[in-house]
This record gives structure tokens, C-alpha cells and sequence, in this order.
């Protein structure tokens, strides 16, 4: 039998703690992010499904994508324990320079289209926090507008080879121009990935107004109305485009690509050169033996060729490859900073997020992009302090270890 009695004023008080409520309701919102995951779940309430979609699925089945993050989760960390981890520094270096964590935005395609602050919110947080951010020929702000939009930010220009190899050039050449200190060169797209969320959507560009995306607006308004009453949504780099972004691609994208372009473009370029989307050793020895001062071990987010590579199943291979010849950065599946941790101790320099900071875009603008950052940030200190890691120089691979049970990764 329990006593009971009732309690003294004093006592309540103690239990009370109003907690004092962000200013405005994205604030709010974004306050309530533990993860990018929660993120995710916020993004996906606030556009039209075709958008969510656009961002969120990949190719074919979606076997690379969901393979990626499975290969993140059956790693296993072996931690040291009584190091003094009171302060832990997340900083590297990438391509030479600072950066204040081992990450870089990736480029990613039709980036207004998840909220119309685009390219320039994300080139914004990219100079305050000191990583570089990379802009897509896919993209939707011209190279000039980004510029001016972060001119501290470290920008990198991405780069598809077209079949209009002089439109091609002349973008290098704006790049060039306008300060931009590397250019990354997409290796893995010959032609479109089969995207099979878009075509069940429908999903065009610019989104059209039919009798679905009508209905869907209703419960979307202010992503409508923000579309509608800003600045039209194109393909900055391109002439206007009516039709799919499948079909887009293969008429521009350039399938007779070889490396013979690669050491063309390094003779070319002044900058530092970033070849995106090699998926096995082979391939990344063969693009620095062409020129290329770093390689991106990427399958394109499992958006291009499915069931392709794990990108961090190749990873310790292309870093056995390249040895000191080249930087090795990962891209595909990271949506927490333990996983960041992870990639940088076997090998990569830094790692490329995509999908992680356009669920804060969508989410809330450029707030959502810093919101995201800061999740990445914190999650990446925390796992080093946990880790018993003082800095991420100080990360080696006898940091993690496969789970057993993993059999399709190597050892």
C-alpha cells in the first residue's frame, strides 16, 4: 500500500519549465527535428508527392538506394574508451583548404523546384559553416547568380559532357570565370536512370498543371503559390524544356563519352578536377591516370544504374587504388553524421550529401538547410567523442568493422 498526499506548490514549481517557443512556425518545425530522418518526414508533408518523390526515389527498384544505407547500418564502430575527447575538432582539408567538416553539398538538379530559395540558400550555408557546395549543370541558378548570391562560399561547378560539346565548354569557361575553384565531372550518366517514381507521377519539367497535380495542390497551396508568383522554373544552363528529365538527358547527355574527355577537360581546366560516379578501383585509377586530382566513389544516389556498386562496400578498395595521387570522397546514403565518422575512417577525405539538405529545403528554406547541417555537425562530434577519437585526421579503419552476417560486403 502506497501513501498518498498532496503536493506542495513548491514542489510543482519545480516540475514547471514552459519552454519558450520559436519565433515563427518554420522555426518551430525545425526546432522539432531531432534527425534528418525527422527532416524527411517534415519535407514530405509540406510539397506535392511528385516533388518528394523527384528527391527522395531512385532508379529502377530502388535496390541501390536502400543497399547504401543498409551498408551504413551493418558497420559496426569499435571505440576507445578514457581519451580525453573534452574537445573534438571535425575539421579536414579538401582539395588543399580548410573545411570545417568533412562534407560537401553535392550538386543536385532542379534544386528551386523543392523550394524556391534554391541554389542560392544553399550556396549561403555552404559559406557560413565553411564546406564547399557544388552547382549542377541540372541546376536552376546560373553560375553568375550563385557567385554573387555566396561569394565567400567554396563553389565547385558540376559537370555533364553533352553531345553539344561547345555549349559544354562554354560553361567550363563561365565557371572559370566567375571563381569557381573546382569542377566536378559526372561520369555515370550516359543515359537516364529509370525513375520510376517520376513516371508514375507524371513528373515533368516544369511541373505541369493537370487534373492530378490540381488535385494535389489543394492540399499544397503555398508550395503552388510559391512556384507560380516567382521566377520562372527552368534548367538554368539549358534553353527551356517541356518534357521529362529522363528525356531531357538523353538528348543531351553525351553516351560516346570516354576517358580520352577526362584528360581533354584536364587540359582544359586550371582547377582542381573531381570525377563523380566511379564505382570500382579499376575505373578510378584509370580517371587519375587521366587528370583528375579527386575521385567520388558514387553511384549516383541509386538514381542512375540499379543494383550497381555499394559505394562504401568499393570505398577501401579506391583508396587502395589511388593511394596518395588523388582524394577519395564518398557519396550516397549518408543521412547522419555517424555515417560521415564511418566513410572518413576507411579512407574518405570527405563525403557528399545530397538528399540530406534538400529534406531540410524542402522542410523550411535556407533555415532547413542549416537546420540539416547543424544535425550533420553535431551527430559527427558526438559520434568522435563517443568514439574516443579527439579529430577526424586521428580516424582509421580499425575504427569499424563488418558485422557478421553482412556476407555482400567485403571484408
Amino acid at each position: 500500500m502506497v501513501d498518498r498526499r498532496v503536493p506542495r506548490w513548491s514542489e510543482l514549481r519545480e516540475l514547471i519549465r514552459p519552454r519558450r517557443l520559436p519565433g515563427d512556425a518554420t522555426d518551430r518545425r525545425l526546432a522539432a527535428a531531432a534527425t534528418v530522418g525527422d527532416l524527411r518526414e517534415i519535407a514530405r508533408r509540406r510539397v506535392p508527392r511528385a516533388v518528394f518523390d523527384y528527391t527522395d526515389g531512385a532508379a529502377g527498384a530502388e535496390t541501390s538506394l536502400r543497399r547504401s544505407r543498409e551498408a551504413f547500418a551493418r558497420l559496426e564502430f569499435r571505440p576507445s574508451v578514457l581519451r580525453d575527447v573534452s574537445v573534438v575538432d571535425p575539421s579536414t582539408t579538401v582539395l588543399g583548404r580548410p573545411s570545417a567538416l568533412p562534407l560537401v553539398f553535392a550538386p543536385t538538379g532542379f534544386t528551386r523546384l523543392m523550394h524556391t530559395e534554391g541554389e542560392p540558400a544553399v550556396g549561403r550555408v555552404a559559406q557560413r559553416v565553411g564546406i564547399p557546395h557544388a552547382l549542377s549543370t541540372m541546376g536552376t541558378t546560373t553560375i553568375e547568380a550563385l557567385a554573387d548570391a555566396a561569394p565567400g562560399a567554396r563553389k565547385w561547378f558540376q559537370l555533364y559532357l553533352w553531345r553539344d560539346r561547345e555549349a559544354s565548354e562554354g560553361l567550363v569557361e563561365r565557371a572559370a570565370a566567375a571563381g569557381y575553384e573546382a569542377l566536378v565531372l559526372t561520369v555515370d550518366t550516359p543515359v537516364a536512370g529509370p525513375r520510376l517514381r517520376d513516371v508514375r507521377n507524371g513528373f515533368t519539367i516544369p511541373p505541369a498543371l493537370t487534373l492530378k497535380t490540381m488535385a494535389n495542390a489543394a492540399v499544397h497551396p503555398r508550395w503552388w503559390v510559391d512556384l507560380l508568383t516567382t521566377e520562372p522554373l527552368e534548367f538554368a544552363s539549358l534553353r527551356s524544356w517541356g518534357g521529362t528529365v529522363a528525356e531531357l538527358a538523353d538528348r543531351v547527355f553525351e553516351p560516346a563519352a570516354t576517358l580520352a574527355d577526362v584528360a581533354d577537360l584536364r587540359a582544359r581546366w586550371s582547377g582542381a578536377l573531381v570525377v563523380k560516379g566511379v564505382q570500382t578501383a579499376d575505373d578510378a585509377r584509370a580517371v587519375v591516370d587521366a587528370g583528375a586530382d579527386a575521385v567520388v566513389v558514387s553511384n549516383h544516389g541509386g538514381r542512375q544504374l540499379d543494383r550497381a556498386p555499394t559505394p562504401l562496400a568499393e570505398l577501401p578498395a579506391v583508396v587502395a587504388a589511388v593511394g596518395d595521387r588523388a582524394e577519395v570522397y564518398l557519396d550516397g546514403g549518408i543521412l547522419d553524421g555517424a555515417d560521415v565518422v564511418a566513410a572518413v575512417a576507411l579512407g574518405a577525405r570527405a563525403c557528399l550529401v545530397g538528399r540530406a539538405y534538400l529534406y531540410g529545403l524542402m522542410a523550411g528554406g535556407e533555415r532547413g538547410v542549416q537546420r540539416a547541417t547543424d544535425i550533420l555537425a553535431a551527430e559527427i562530434a558526438r559520434t568522435l567523442q563517443l568514439l574516443g577519437v579527439p579529430s577526424v585526421a586521428e580516424l582509421t579503419p580499425d575504427r569499424v568493422r563488418l558485422r557478421p552476417g553482412a556476407e555482400w560486403l567485403p571484408d
